[in-house]
């Protein structure tokens, strides 16, 4: 499938899927939305100093739809670069300021982030101005409480985040926690369907036309994921391990069975499929599932990580 046209002033800057696309609005004032994983940071600069080399004023913006590591990891070296302003959600603003580690997700996951500040913040309801065009701020809890997403009505664009991927969507984190989160994003995936959408730019994975089609694979995949809760666990720590891998690139099995004692969402989705004395079986499991679906190699009991395209 053909990806459908952008604006001259919109660049979508793929990446593997285990690091956020960036969009790039070149305009007076460029911005950049979502920053990729903090192991990535480096990549994530030289991509945008090479889409800017002719755009003397560099970049002045930052926009996360959400603070999760992948989205927002490269935000600190991109600031200590250009000195641009960052606009995060709203309802993050007390835990970025505080850097609470024991509110950010990232303690919680067992992931990374570089410390980052803020200028302001952006909540549903909001209207900001991207690559000269008009563009709402919509809501989109679910994957993440605080989620937000950006549609354009004159392009009909909606750039979705984690909340639609042309063949699913992001896991379904508040659940791990014993909130609510399954209700939620079939919330947002019918709030999609009443839009015109003629392009959605994913958090992961190409731009693609034919939303219909994706809300369709997406709400039979959250259907199966409320039939049994323990599948939406399941897939948060399988997850979980291969972006820990991202960072440290070689795990020895003990070394993931503290992480799975450290990191509280880790725990909970594992208590969902296992007493906990059972964990060490569980993640057996779970990364010989990763080896054979080629996600992670694994040297004994060392466990490596895969470069993404």
């Amino acid at each position: 499938m053909s990806t459908p046209p952008l604006p001259a002033s919109m660049r979508v800057l793929q990446r593997g899927w285990l690091s956020s696309n960036n969009i790039l609005f070149l305009d007076e004032e460029p911005t950049l939305v979502d920053s990729g994983y903090v192991s990535h940071a480096e990549q994530t600069l030289a991509l945008v100093e090479n889409a800017l080399a002719t755009h003397p004023q560099g970049l002045r913006r930052i926009i996360n739809t959400h603070l999760h590591s992948d989205h927002c990891g490269g935000n600190a070296l991109l600031q200590q670069r250009y000195g641009c302003r960052t606009l995060i959600p709203a309802a993050e603003a007390d835990v970025v300021r505080d850097w609470d580690e024991a509110r950010l997700s990232y303690r919680a996951t067992g992931q990374q982030c570089a410390r980052f500040a803020f200028d302001g913040t952006l909540r549903p309801g909001d209207s900001i101005t991207l690559g000269a065009l008009a563009w709402q701020v919509l809501g989109a809890p679910g994957h993440d409480p605080h989620s937000l997403m950006l549609y354009c009505p004159a392009e009909a664009i909606l750039i979705s985040a984690d909340a639609l991927w042309e063949n699913g969507f992001g896991v379904i984190f508040p659940e791990l926690d014993g909130a609510s989160g399954f209700a939620e994003q079939a919330a947002v995936l019918d709030l999609i369907g009443e839009l015109e959408v003629r392009c959605v730019i994913p958090g992961h994975g190409a731009p693609f036309g034919e939303p219909a089609r994706a809300l369709d694979v997406a709400r039979s995949r959250l259907a199966y994921l409320r039939a049994d809760p323990r599948r939406n666990a399941r897939n948060a720590l399988k997850v979980l391990i291969v972006f820990r891998l991202l960072s440290v690139r070689q795990l020895a099995r003990a070394e993931l069975q503290a992480m799975l004692a450290q990191a509280e969402v880790m725990r909970a989705a594992a208590a969902m499929l296992a007493p906990p004395s059972d964990w060490p079986a569980l993640l057996d499991e779970l990364c010989g599932e990763l080896a054979r679906a080629g996600a992670v190699r694994t040297d004994g009991d060392t466990l490596n990580a895969v470069d993404q395209p």
